[in-house]
């Protein structure tokens, strides 16, 4: 299914798309920060849906498919499908009765002439027509062989079987091959010779395809290019487009009962060949069979329904059953919102109506409005964060922070909007929410001119400000550990610190850009985070608790670095590990003295070279504390004894505290 798009003027009742690139990562940041992958967090929203600023919802995949099969549910338990069956039979009965009462009116007005040699030929022949429609056989393709050779009274019946003939002719190649039954309902022979041509050229066209040469498709179109009117592109799209067709036919004669089934097919197969395409039609079918085998050759639907349906109501029906399957299939095998651009959003309107094809198209644009906000990239095949996007990102989790923050703390927690404790640098930066608002007027003024253009008014946007960055008279160097371990997302403690590490990092970087901030993930052992992979660290599937690790890693990235020195620790168990001698991690749970021992041993190391280590605790075990107290006792840190609600709160106002605090101090 190929994307459509209708534009029309704006008259300002039109409702926009009050959603754009930041509100969609802010959807996701908190699926990406828990398991550190952006494909699989865009592919969940998508799934799930969402709501934009308008309050407006946009139908998920989970909704839509619902949807989807509620629309296949409605349409197979209120039509009779067999109704296509009965119509035919109906009709023919009725140019029989036709025919009938007309010999009998031929007969009377015989008697009525009083000529009696008129009057015994006349029953001669009556009786010999009686004896025909009498000896019809009982199956539909039979009657209409029969009646084809039948000698009419009636001109009323004749015409009627005619236009009969005429419609069943237009139904079933329709059902076939769309916007072709004009070409081959009772054509001459000149035309009817074409149709035979064209076959005869497409399966050609199909036998070069399988023998690995290009077939010239575009000649074929130049010949008989009439006689589709979906006018494609190519030959695939031809293709695909007959297999659906056909498939679809051969569906409805599946649904059916076993004995109009074999009707309708004798009675098919008897009127195309009466235009002699029974040869050419086996053969196409073979070919698209074998070309597109999960078209739904066969497939069987349940119909329950009364409401009968002719002949060209049930392959319309078909039709749309089949185009449901496929927007089914397409929608289930989704791997990203990118691919819901391969829906024909007017089919969809037509199958489910206008909401679902709006959150259809909507949906569809996530990862391109991503794109072209310069949020998100392709690398190497898989969609990463820019390095905006990571900001952003940070952005959103200090925003999420700062909002459950009980407005009597820390006053507006903004921080340092004025920049107190700095001096100005002389260097200057695109303005980030969360900046100091030192504007530095002509610098803005020169990128609005640029974005612009010369002339009066100058407007500015948000995009041209330019804020000259302030130096911070007294530096801090921090490294935040985080706990990865398996007890971590099994407590529901790793989203919030992650949201934490990405916040904290976000502040510092932005507010305090001459400070440091050094990252490192523990479990059984320790690593150093870069930056920019932090959204995608996930948690280790190992147990093991390796705060000795940790601290050795923390105190070789501050080692050498000017001003206070800290380590923010947030954890949720005691030390179960730690590294030998040798280098080798080793695990004991409950915890053993010797891995006491070599964390205590780092703790030292890091006290002596005046790195102050603040713990917060998640969940904290008596064990963990009487643990935390001991370091303290050693390091002269703090300990802090959170929730995941309350985690953000606690290490974000205090770092922020204890930054003012150190400023205070260099200003006293």
């Amino acid at each position: 299914m190929t994307s459509r798009f209708r534009y029309s003027r704006w008259d300002g009742t039109q409702t926009g798309f009050e959603f754009d690139a930041d509100d969609v990562l802010g959807e996701v940041t908190d699926d990406l920060l828990y398991h550190g992958d952006l494909s699989a967090a865009l592919r969940r929203l998508m799934q799930q849906g969402f709501t934009d600023r308008n309050g407006e919802e946009v139908q998920g995949v989970r909704d839509l498919l619902e949807r989807l099969r509620e629309a296949r549910r409605e349409r197979l338990e209120s039509a009779d499908l067999g109704g296509a069956y009965e119509d035919i039979a109906q009709r023919l009965r009725e140019v029989i009765e036709q025919d009938a009462e007309a010999i009998d009116a031929f007969e009377q007005e015989a008697r009525d002439s009083g000529d009696a040699r008129r009057q015994e030929l006349t029953e001669q022949v009556a009786q010999q027509r009686r004896d025909d429609l009498a000896g019809l056989p009982p199956d539909l393709a039979g009657q209409v062989r029969a009646l084809q050779e039948h000698d009419f009274t009636s001109d009323e019946a004749r015409d009627a079987f005619d236009q009969l003939l005429d419609d069943l002719r237009k139904e079933m190649v329709e059902s076939w091959f769309k916007g072709m039954s004009e070409a081959m309902a009772d054509p001459d022979p000149e035309a009817m010779a074409r149709v035979k041509d064209m076959f005869a050229a497409l399966n050609e066209m199909l036998e070069q395809r399988a023998a690995g040469r290009e077939p010239d498709f575009a000649s074929f179109m130049e010949r008989f290019g009439d006689m589709f009117p979906e006018n494609p592109t190519n030959l695939d799209e031809l293709l695909e487009a007959m297999a659906r067709r056909m498939a679809a036919m051969q569906s409805m004669l599946a649904s059916m009962t076993p004995e109009q089934r074999s009707q309708l097919q004798q009675l098919s197969d008897a009127l195309m060949e009466d235009m002699d395409l029974r040869w050419q039609l086996d053969q196409l079918g073979a070919n698209l069979r074998q070309l597109f085998p999960d078209a739904g050759w066969g497939r069987r639907y349940d119909f329950s329904g009364t409401d009968p349906l002719s002949f060209a109501e049930a392959a319309g029906l078909m039709d749309e059953l089949g185009d449901l399957d496929q927007l089914e299939q397409l929608l289930t095998r989704a791997s990203s919102p990118g691919a819901l651009g391969d829906v024909d959003l007017d089919r969809a309107r037509q199958l489910l109506g206008d909401e679902a094809a709006q959150s259809l198209e909507r949906m569809g644009e996530l990862v391109e409005m991503l794109t072209e906000a310069g949020l998100i990239e392709q690398r190497e095949g898989r969609l990463e964060l820019t390095p905006n996007g990571l900001r952003r990102i940070g952005r959103n989790a200090l925003r999420d922070i700062f909002a459950k923050l009980d407005p009597t703390r820390l006053g507006r927690h903004e921080t340092d909007r004025n920049g107190s404790g700095h001096e100005r640098a002389d260097e200057t930066k695109a303005y980030e929410f969360g900046d100091p608002f030192n504007l530095h007027i002509e610098r803005t003024i020169r990128n609005a001119l640029g974005r612009q253009g010369g002339g009066t008014p100058v407007r500015l946007t948000p995009d041209d400000f330019e804020v000259e960055r302030t130096e911070h008279t007294t530096r801090a160097s921090t490294v935040l550990m985080i706990d990865l371990s398996l007890s971590m997302p099994m407590r529901d403690n790793f989203l919030p610190a992650k949201k934490v590490a990405m916040a904290l990092h976000h502040l510092i970087t932005t507010q305090y850009p001459r400070d440091f901030i050094g990252l490192v993930g523990f479990s059984e052992v320790a690593r150093p985070i870069v930056a920019h992979e932090l959204p995608e660290v996930s948690w280790d599937f190992v147990y093991g608790t390796n705060m000795q690790h940790g601290f050795m890693l923390a105190r070789k990235m501050l080692s050498g670095r000017g001003g206070t020195k800290q380590i923010i620790m947030v954890t949720d168990g005691e030390p179960t590990a730690h590294l030998t001698e040798r280098g080798d991690p080793v695990f004991h749970y409950p915890p053993v003295q010797e891995t006491i021992d070599a964390t205590l041993t780092e703790v030292l190391r890091a006290t002596r070279e005046g790195i102050r280590i603040n713990t917060f605790m998640l969940d904290a075990t008596p064990y963990l504390q009487r643990f935390i107290e001991r370091l303290t006792e050693l390091n002269r840190g703090r300990a802090f004894f959170t929730t995941p609600e309350t985690l953000g709160d606690y290490v974000l106002v205090d770092f922020i505290e204890q930054r003012r605090n150190m400023s205070r101090r260099r200003a006293g």
